[in-house]
């Protein structure tokens, strides 16, 4: 599919930078009991685009690894951070991802896929799409979130945050925001993305 001729095809740094800062500002649940499990799940059900992301713990030191520590998946209504080492989330996230009339769009998906497979035993992942496959399809090199949010809807997402303890045992509000901005984002770029014949 070709990129209409008003998006650029290439964004620099500074360019980036100079965009004005987008977060999301509507309804955020963290999702770490049984009864907040149950409210996302039901809330998500037949939506029929969500946006998601995940965080890992980060590793400082070679050959240090950590399992999936947040997914958080952004619907119509609100964005729900589901606290994969707190509670067992495993149920709700096989139902979302089975969905197929749900379609569940992100960044780089086979590796957040490949790494949540090691914490929701029997996920079985169907209509996932790939923003930066398309983005790529279009002819743009850049297919990273930050990028693809600048060029396609004019804000700056917020740096910073990436590298905290995501599987600590309370999350900081700012957290909480870096989170559920990133899962909304790709949900805006999927909808976005349709508006321009580019999925």
């Amino acid at each position: 599919m070709a990129l209409p001729a008003q998006y650029l095809r290439y964004i620099s740094r500074e360019e980036v930078n100079a965009l004005p800062p987008g977060r999301y500002e509507g309804p955020v649940t963290v999702v770490d009991t049984p009864a907040a499990l149950e409210r996302a799940a039901a809330d998500l059900r037949g939506e029929p685009a969500v946006g998601w992301d995940t965080e890992t713990r980060p590793s400082f030191r070679k050959g240090e690894s950590h399992p999936t520590a947040l997914l958080q998946a952004a619907g119509s209504r609100a964005v729900h951070i589901f606290r994969l080492q707190q509670l067992d989330c495993s149920p709700a996230l096989r139902e979302l991802f089975g969905m197929p009339g749900t379609v569940k769009a992100g960044i780089s998906v086979a590796d957040d896929l490949k790494q949540l497979e090691g914490t929701v035993p029997g996920l079985q992942a169907r209509s996932v799409v790939d923003l930066g496959t398309a983005a790529r399809r279009a002819g743009l090199e850049q297919t990273g979130l930050r990028n693809l949010a600048a060029i396609f809807l004019g804000f700056r997402l917020p740096k910073g945050t990436k590298t905290t303890n995501w599987a600590a045992s309370r999350l900081s509000a700012q957290q909480i925001s870096y989170a559920a901005t990133d899962a909304w984002a790709c949900r805006e770029l999927h909808l976005r993305f349709i508006e321009l014949g580019l999925l």
